[in-house]
């Protein structure tokens, strides 16, 4: 049995795609999903399967989809694969000033280093990014909402993006469920 983090794309964002957490939850259950747990409203999941990631993800698209009626795409990781997400930061949350954050953007294909090259020339200092397999991390040095980052990085479209302190969460979840 394998445990998985599941990252849901776009629900519950701006009063949109709005699924309650516990529909969420039983939808993925008649599925076949074991132990499934939610964390905050924006689709954050650790769950149990023995399926394999690719068709495990499309398995649960279709089926959100047809519940729901909207696309939601899933980005999927081990336990292990997340563990490894944090020990490849390069951004120490621990070595953070006041105001600044780390985001994860995830996807779930790897990222080309010529889908990194053709993104469009923009000034997006103080703030930065470093791209590693299927994810983004990012240092704001300044609130998000007043940065250029996240509109040059969504150029690249289909990823999901998670602050720090949701994949600490999520790797805390994860490691209690390997218990």
């Amino acid at each position: 049995m394998t445990i998985y983090i599941g990252l849901l794309r776009g629900i519950n964002v701006g009063g949109n795609h709005k699924i309650k957490m516990a529909e969420l939850k039983a939808c993925l259950e008649a599925i076949g999903l074991r132990r499934v747990q939610t964390y905050i409203q924006s689709g954050n999941l650790v769950f149990e399967s023995e399926e394999a990631e690719k068709e495990l993800r499309r398995k649960m698209e279709r089926e959100l989809e047809r519940r729901f009626g909207f696309p939601v795409p899933v980005m999927l990781r081990t336990a292990g694969e997340l563990a490894g997400v944090a020990a490849r930061n390069p951004y120490s949350p621990d070595e953070l000033e006041e105001g600044w954050s780390v985001h994860v953007l995830f996807f779930a294909e790897p990222i080309a280093p010529e889908q990194i090259a053709a993104l469009p020339e923009t000034d997006i200092a103080p703030d930065e990014f470093r791209a590693y397999g299927r994810e983004i991390y990012q240092l704001y040095r300044r609130r998000m909402s007043d940065s250029k980052l996240p509109v040059m990085l969504g150029k690249l479209k289909g990823g999901t993006d998670r602050n720090w302190n949701t994949v600490a969460k999520l790797l805390e979840m994860a490691a209690a469920e390997q218990r």
